[in-house]
């Protein structure tokens, strides 16, 4: 969707709201929300927040809040339409509401506070098992449970192959599916989230390693008199975040404990730079000399990846300015910045904020060094 100009146009919000399968709310609803903030970030959980106007007698008041209509659980999509253009920004489940009471009229407030689609996966521990099956299929196997919302997997196979042995020993799951997958993402240096669209009710739970190749969105561009889009974008340049992970493996065999050699990261992140930076840190992973090879190889990995982004951005734009939706989890460039920070950046995360007349979005970028690896950045 990031590739559909919104112009200058209207913003509308859409809600649709259920127990599973959802339904449009009623007019007085949508017409009584104040403000909506979303924040989607790579690799972790996101989360809402809704306010609306609680008039005395209103239909919420009176009606849909004692009914239960915002009980816990309830879920909730939001769809986002800039000029003809619909947007899904959110599908997930409401875990709290506040009531706010004033005696001043006009300023009693419901807010809604929810998580995305994942927190189905956190709310029970199970023990599993799973036999002759790679952390891949284990995956598959444990999101083809949650099909009934939506939920489609976008799951990849491993850098580093890890073909189960039964006769050496069975995975099991011991706590809640999120924590089981995520620990599985985390030990190949995948990210996992759920990214909800293309439309209503569907979500693509991806399993696989950050999105830092194709398209690019159109660029951030600062400091370019009447062709800046951003309001203001800072950078910042640490020197001690990446680190040199060592791992040791002993060979079942021999009895020998043998230093893994370092991997090449960019099969997992491939590089936005083009001048990398040498980690100064150095650090022995524990427990790698009883795992299987190929599970030690995957782990150190993923390590070294984690750590390589040492610059970040932070900023803000306005939607209408920029003429776009900026899009977390995905590639953009940065124009106006100068030679050292320009470029292609990964949008680690990005917060919308609508209100009446309204809407801005607050993001971060990361990459793993100084310079861009091009001289063109997309528009």
């Amino acid at each position: 969707m990031f590739d559909l100009p919104v112009g200058q146009g209207p913003v509308h919000i859409t809600l649709l709201m259920g127990p599973k399968l959802v339904q449009p709310v009623p007019a007085e609803v949508t017409q009584a929300l104040l403000s909506a903030q979303i924040t989607a970030t790579a690799g972790e959980r996101s989360g809402f927040q809704l306010a609306f106007d609680l008039t005395k007698n209103g239909i919420i008041n009176r009606r849909l809040l004692p009914e239960g209509f915002f009980d816990p659980k309830t879920r909730i999509i939001v769809t986002v339409t800039v000029k003809g253009t619909p947007d899904v920004l959110f599908d997930g489940l409401i875990v709290r509401h506040e009531v706010g009471t004033s005696n001043q009229p006009g300023h009693s407030t419901l807010t809604l506070t929810g998580e995305d689609l994942t927190l189905l996966l956190d709310l029970e521990e199970r023990t599993a098992r799973y036999p002759n099956l790679p952390p891949s299929e284990r995956v598959l196997a444990i999101l083809r449970r949650y099909s009934d919302y939506g939920i489609r997997p976008d799951v990849y196979t491993e850098k580093i192959a890890q073909p189960p042995h039964q006769d050496l020993r069975v995975h099991y799951q011991t706590g809640t599916d999120l924590q089981y997958v995520t620990e599985l993402a985390r030990a190949n240096g995948y990210t996992f989230y759920l990214e909800p669209g293309p439309n209503p009710g569907q979500s693509s739970a991806r399993w696989g390693p950050e999105v830092r190749l194709g398209i690019r969105q159109h660029a951030l561009n600062v400091n370019m008199d009447s062709n800046s889009t951003v309001d203001q974008l800072t950078f910042a340049y640490d020197g001690t975040a990446r680190e040199e992970p060592q791992a040791r493996w002993q060979d079942p065999g021999t009895r020998q404990s043998t230093l893994l050699p370092q991997p090449p990261i960019s099969p997992l992140r491939p590089p936005l730079g083009k001048r990398p930076t040498p980690a100064l840190k150095r650090r022995t992973l524990s427990g790698t000399a009883k795992q299987q090879r190929a599970e030690a190889e995957a782990e150190l990995l993923a390590r070294a990846a984690v750590s390589a982004d040492v610059v970040s951005g932070s900023g803000s734009l306005d939607v209408n300015r920029h003429g776009y939706i900026l899009q977390p989890r995905q590639l953009v460039g940065v124009r106006g910045s100068g030679r050292a920070y320009d470029g292609d950046y990964y949008v680690k995360s990005v917060t919308h904020n609508l209100r009446p007349g309204s809407y801005q979005q607050n993001f971060t970028l990361s990459r793993e060094g100084l310079e861009a690896q091009s001289d063109y950045v997309r528009p």
